[in-house]
């Protein structure tokens, strides 16, 4: 495996430069321990702001005690209990918590109820100031042309039944918040692509295990991607200009991508130059639509619906991913004042680093029994 130099202009989020930022305010996060939580809550420190992580009670409920300017309260979405005083003093929050396993009705508690009890905690405690975190699972993709532009204007799908659990339960909650905003709160929705970053660099927007392979699904699709902490900063932006009635930000919804979306294979490509990828097959987009198609013709006309099938064979599901689209991210910028900071090439070298950091630090804790990379 052949490892490229590390670009001369990497920036790690550990070595970025704290900015003087004359608008802080005290940003409430749920979600803030998670893949993208991490780096919201680093981004907003970063920028002066003061944090608030909202951790479940399983969680670690104290913070780093050298960070004075973060607090965590140990709340649970799902129970109204504890919310509203937990957001005493609050400007703003962000939220990010969504549950992303099990079945329809624990996504739905934990997404959607737990949504709902945060927005009546909301209210009751004054604060109106929201960035409310959603995704690109709710467009409808089916009814999509190929090759159309998918942008803030892009139907959603008035008809997810056939979509996985995420899309169903991130739809519903799409609409609690447009109620909230229309309550007269400042509500901004914030769509991301898929996120990527360490430990996230093989995903779902590429295929799907097939038993000892990776089975890969088209080729030349772009992917709507967006890196970690260049979502991260987007978040922050949306947060510091929410109550600014200046920005016309409130009601607006803005699609979170990067610039430059590769393909498919040129993101594979990249990802396959630093770390080990499983072995892959690779099954044309028209080949894989025709399948899925001829599939869920059978079913309808012979089985009456009731057959199940994995979703690469679901036509609702398989669009949503692979479906060759265009994407934009040009509302964003000009609303956010928003550029991507970190490059394709930048966000998976040091995505790279932050695994290595990682592994290093975690054996360093642990009996030295062999050399072995365990990645």
């Amino acid at each position: 495996m052949t490892k490229r130099a590390s670009s001369p202009i990497l920036r790690s989020a550990t070595t970025r430069k704290s900015s003087s930022n004359p608008n802080r305010a005290r940003l409430y996060v749920t979600g803030g321990t998670g893949f993208v939580g991490r780096e919201v809550v680093a981004e907003a420190r970063r920028r002066g702001h003061a944090t608030t992580v909202a951790t479940r009670p399983a969680s670690s409920g104290r913070g780093d005690p050298g960070r004075s300017s973060e607090a965590r309260v140990s709340v649970d979405l799902r129970s109204r209990h504890g919310l509203v005083e937990s957001l005493d003093g609050v400007d703003t929050v962000i939220h990010l918590a969504a549950t992303k396993e099990g079945d329809f009705h624990s996504q739905f508690a934990g997404t959607v109820v737990g949504t709902e009890n945060l927005l009546a905690a909301m209210t009751n405690a004054g604060v109106s100031n929201l960035v409310a975190i959603s995704t690109f699972s709710v467009y409808d993709y089916l009814h999509a042309t190929p090759g159309q532009l998918i942008d803030e204007r892009s139907p959603i799908d008035r008809n997810p039944a056939l979509r996985d659990e995420y899309a169903r339960t991130k739809l519903v909650q799409e609409e609690l918040y447009r109620d909230f905003a229309r309550a007269g709160n400042q509500v901004v929705i914030l769509r991301p692509g898929m996120i990527y970053g360490p430990n996230n660099l093989w995903h779902a927007l590429l295929g799907s295990d097939f038993g000892s392979r990776f089975l890969r699904i088209g080729r030349n699709a772009t992917l709507p991607l967006t890196y970690v902490e260049n979502c991260a900063e987007a978040i922050i932006l949306a947060a510091e200009r929410i109550s600014d009635p200046d920005s016309a930000l409130a009601g607006e919804v803005l699609n979170i991508v990067d610039d430059n979306l590769p393909t498919q294979d040129e993101y594979a490509i990249e990802v396959a130059a630093h770390i080990d990828v499983p072995p892959t097959v690779t099954v044309p987009w028209p080949v894989m639509n025709a399948v899925s198609s001829a599939i869920k013709a059978t079913n309808l006309h012979l089985l009456h619906g009731r057959a199940k099938f994995p979703g690469l064979l679901v036509p609702d599901r398989l669009h949503a991913r692979f479906k060759p689209l265009r994407y934009t991210n040009a509302r964003a910028k000009r609303l956010l004042n928003w550029t991507p900071r970190f490059t394709l090439v930048e966000a998976i070298e040091a995505s790279v680093e932050a695994e290595a950091n990682s592994r290093s630090t975690r054996h360093s804790a642990e009996p030295l029994v062999s050399f072995e990379d365990r990645r």
